[in-house]
């Protein structure tokens, strides 16, 4: 007799190659044009100092008034952990992990995400200008323009592009993690830089804004190229 042409059943199932990553980058880009629409919204009421924006001076004196040597130390170092130089950093060692890996797509996602993030909310600045808070406010040295975060910018960009790489065949229950820690930590490097006094909060805000709408942009174009080179 001849072996069987196909398994049995129960072995089949076990030893069946995952199915392959399901890329939606149609729906990515609306989200990234959606949030770009926002960003627009966002930087353009910072700068005029509406909406959020007239909230600003009562953030801050809020801040001043709860400013302590402990909070002031951790701020500071969630401050200096944040920073866009880490974040760089990080997804510059990310991108060449995954070059050894040969991944070279995934690399260039990350890194692409990194520095034209940096080069977006750089830009910004330096067309808008906007001043920072009051030189006597301010807990830690910054020197270039206020408009937006970069600190917040890079991120929500870094970060949330390293939970796109590992989105795929994760549970709900590991993505709601990766999601509530990104988050997590985005808001408080954002928002130390308010407590320490370097930034408006309309400034953070934007820089969220700013940094996920480029993160959507680039997931979109990854997740393009995805469907066409699975």
């Amino acid at each position: 007799m001849t072996e069987p042409e196909h398994p049995p059943a129960g072995l089949d199932r076990s030893h069946r190659l995952p199915d392959p990553p399901v890329h939606r980058p149609l729906r990515t880009a609306l989200a990234g044009a959606a949030l770009a629409l926002l960003a627009i919204v966002g930087v353009t009421a910072a700068f005029l100092g509406a909406g959020p924006a007239q909230a600003d001076g009562a953030v801050l004196g809020e801040t001043l008034q709860a400013r302590s040597a402990e909070l002031t130390g951790l701020a500071t170092a969630i401050t200096t952990i944040g920073n866009t130089a880490s974040m760089g950093l990080l997804a510059t060692l990310v991108g060449l992990w995954l070059i050894r890996r040969r991944r070279g797509v995934d690399a260039l996602f990350v890194v692409g995400t990194m520095a034209g993030a940096s080069a977006l909310f750089t830009g910004i600045k330096r067309l808008l200008d906007r001043p920072r808070p009051p030189l006597a406010d301010r807990l830690v040295v910054a020197s270039n323009e206020s408009l937006p975060s970069g600190h917040a910018t890079m991120a929500v960009a870094v970060l949330g592009s390293l939970v796109v790489l590992a989105w795929h065949r994760r549970g709900a229950l590991a993505r709601v993690a990766m999601v509530a820690a990104v988050a997590g930590w985005a808001g408080a490097v954002g928002l130390t830089r308010v407590y320490l006094g370097v930034h408006w909060f309309s400034d953070v805000l934007a820089g969220w804004l700013v940094g996920g709408a480029w993160l959507a942009l680039c997931a979109a174009l990854w997740s393009w190229h995805r469907t066409r080179s699975p």
